[in-house]
């Protein structure tokens, strides 16, 4: 009789090393081995060939709810299933309901629980009315981590977190062991900036790089990284589209703080002088998509060691909120679920980079980020059974021809891409079979963080 319930053979990449002819089995939903040479029995048992092995990936930044009647977890984790994404931590800035409150929180994964096709974390934040009152109990009710914007895109959906009431937030924050994540954009260089794009009269693709120059980014970097020194609180920067950015983290964390940045895809593949001169609103993110050096910039800073995690930042906006030709009357954001992992495997890939990375920023580092890593990021004995697999087989994406996405826009339509899923696996679970999603709504589950003292214990 076999001992295990799954086998796939093929080159398994990991964190540290790639093992090729290597194999990952399952048993019971968890993952049992991972080993090199002949794979044992199973009573599913797939050889794969020169198919990649990878942990199912995590992304640090989805908006499930950010358009009412929209996207909605239903379609978001469709998105994730077919992309090999196994995990999404969605963010609290749902049209309608910011999530601030324990009630909040709880109201949500109550939500979201019988739709969900993959699994989910989710983040907290607060009212600026409250202050820091409630993030107690919304630790309590399980969120992974807050977030925050040094700038304010709606007082009510997405409100602007002024420097002290971010002192207080991040200082109610520090004894949880949670991480304070925040948009880094200057709210007063924003609006200057903005007003002079406005009165100069651009109007075109041109016109969002240049309402959010470098600086805008770089000064709310220092105030997010210098309230984590003063409170001692882990500090993260959700989304940086500069270089530069990503070496004030380091040299936050060379002086000791706890200081990282999360890359997004479209930072790694969009240029502003292609990309967004061709799709115009479509293209349109905060911070900006920016010029092609920046992103071989990126590139190079993964290779440092300097990326902690990269995500989507994932949002379907209905097409008519993307498709203004007043640049600036365009929603902000782009969905990116399905193609993350394909786009990292391809830009890596054709820059010699490690595919190591991939393990590393989509899966472990992630786990640990959200103190998701009992359960959750590697192909480790006792860990979920959460597993990716890519074949070498090239195509041309369209997020219509799928079916797996709300909208059928994609700034990322037309990208050839070498690798493409071919299954994914929720603890052991088929959820993609490459063709179609699998899995049901309700498959996914709520995963929390493990409380620091379980942590404390577990260590003792």
């Amino acid at each position: 009789m076999a001992d295990f319930d799954l086998v796939l053979q093929g080159t398994v990449v990991l964190p540290e090393r790639i093992l090729e002819a290597g194999y990952v089995a399952v048993h019971d939903g968890k993952i049992a081995e991972v080993g090199l040479g002949v794979p044992p029995a199973a009573r599913e048992r797939h050889l794969l060939g020169k198919a990649l092995i990878l942990p199912g990936a995590i992304d640090a930044q989805v908006h499930s709810l950010s358009q009412k009647g929209q996207e909605d977890f239903i379609w978001s984790t469709r998105s994730a299933a077919a992309g090999g994404v196994t995990t999404i931590v969605d963010m609290p800035y749902d049209e309608g309901n910011l999530v601030c409150s324990a009630e909040a929180v709880k109201k949500k994964i109550a939500h979201a629980g019988p739709q969900a096709r993959v699994d989910f974390a989710l983040y907290g934040t607060v009212d600026p009315e409250d202050g820091a009152k409630r993030i107690a109990e919304m630790v309590e009710a399980g969120v992974a981590a807050f977030k925050f914007s040094t700038f304010g895109t709606d007082p009510k959906r997405f409100p602007r977190i002024p420097p002290a009431l971010l002192d207080e937030c991040f200082a109610a924050i520090t004894p949880t062991g949670l991480t304070a994540g925040v948009h880094n954009e200057d709210d007063e260089a924003v609006r200057t900036y903005v007003d002079r794009v406005k009165a100069s009269g651009i109007t075109d693709w041109r016109a969002h790089g240049l309402s959010r120059p470098p600086i805008t980014e770089l000064l709310a970097m220092h105030t997010i990284f210098e309230t984590g020194a003063n409170t001692g609180c882990p500090s993260h920067v959700v989304h940086c589209s500069l270089g530069r950015g990503y070496d004030i983290a380091r040299a936050y964390r060379r002086d000791g703080y706890e200081a990282t940045v999360e890359c997004c895809i479209h930072y790694l593949t969009l240029d502003e002088e292609n990309d967004v001169k061709r799709l115009g609103g479509k293209a349109k993110i905060n911070p900006p998509i920016r010029p092609r050096a920046e992103v071989e910039a990126l590139w190079r800073k993964v290779v440092e060691g300097n990326v902690w995690l990269v995500s989507t930042d994932h949002v379907s906006w209905s097409e008519n909120r993307k498709t203004n030709p007043d640049m600036l009357a365009n929603a902000s954001g782009v969905p990116g679920l399905e193609v993350m992992v394909p786009l990292f495997i391809k830009g890596a890939s054709e820059r010699g980079i490690p595919l190591t990375w991939a393990a590393k920023l989509m899966a472990q580092n992630p786990a640990k980020h959200f103190r998701l890593d009992h359960v959750k990021g590697a192909l480790t004995p006792g860990k979920d059974a959460d597993i990716v697999v890519l074949e070498p087989r090239e195509a041309i994406y369209d997020a219509a021809a799928s079916g797996n996405n709300v909208v059928g826009w994609s700034p990322y339509n037309g990208i050839r891409l070498p690798w493409t899923v071919s299954a994914s696996y929720l603890r052991g679970r088929k959820i993609t079979d490459g063709a179609t999603v699998l899995a049901e709504p309700g498959t996914g589950q709520f995963v929390r963080p493990l409380s620091r003292q379980v942590i404390a214990g577990a260590a003792q």
